[in-house]
């Protein structure tokens, strides 16, 4: 039944569609064209190819046995128009508010508000006080934009308050491209990753196309487009103007 039902919804319902189309072409370029494009769409809707454009990231640094710094900072990784977190968010404050409770070091909760939202950290905020942890404890900062302004404004708020060297807790996917924001910024960091996407276990259903595979691909590919735009500009000594 999952079998089916995968293949009756995008992205499988495409990949069928443009293999009928391919084969009631009758000019060669357009076959060709329909097959190219089933065959991608495919490919970034399993599992095993998903996995593989992830592991570069996620394999970039490893969660630390002992961690340690002056404070914790958890980046917002997005939220809704109604005031809840986006899934790669609540992993990223889950992770966080454990830190917190075992280590007991302040936390800084770093994202500005998407169109129509609240920004991230008042919500993540909202969620650690109804918790229980004492809001004492954590700052705020709600204007970034995007990862390299993440790091901009944490640096400022670890310069008024002393804060040397901080855990960076971050999807493991974006962990690359937060790192170089960070060094940039001049902070010592300690990266803390959190809310892995590859499994790396596969069995038959692996290799259906699925749309929630297809996101996750696509959301690992303009990783790497923005980690090299990263380190093209930052490389050159500029700071970018618009980061992703």
């Amino acid at each position: 039944m999952k079998v089916l039902t995968a293949l009756l919804l995008p992205p499988g319902l495409f990949v069928i569609a443009l293999l009928i189309l391919s084969f009631l072409c009758v000019r060669l370029i357009a076959r060709i064209i329909s097959l190219t494009l089933a065959g991608l769409i495919y490919l970034l809707s399993i599992e095993p190819i998903k996995d593989a454009i992830l592991m570069p990231l996620e394999m970039s640094s490893s969660v630390p046995k002992s961690p340690s710094g002056d404070a914790i900072v958890v980046l917002g990784g997005g939220s809704y128009t109604t005031g809840v977190l986006k899934e790669d968010s609540l992993k990223r404050l889950l992770t966080g508010f454990t830190l917190h409770r075992e280590l007991n070091l302040p936390l800084i909760l770093s994202g500005g508000a998407s169109l129509g939202s609240l920004p991230d950290a008042e919500i993540m905020l909202g969620v650690l006080t109804s918790l229980g942890i004492d809001s004492s404890k954590i700052l705020i900062e709600t204007k970034s934009k995007n990862t390299f302004q993440n790091a901009s404004e944490v640096s400022q708020i670890c310069k008024k308050h002393g804060f040397k060297n901080i855990i960076l807790v971050t999807s493991a996917y974006h962990m690359p491209r937060a790192q170089l924001a960070f060094q940039k910024s001049g902070i010592n960091i300690q990266p803390y990753p959190t809310d892995f996407k590859s499994d790396r276990r596969y069995n038959i259903y692996s290799f259906i196309p699925r749309a929630s595979v297809l996101s996750e691909s696509t959301k690992a590919l303009r990783e790497h487009i923005a980690l090299i735009y990263y380190k093209y500009l930052i490389a050159g000594g500029d700071s970018p103007r618009n980061p992703p």
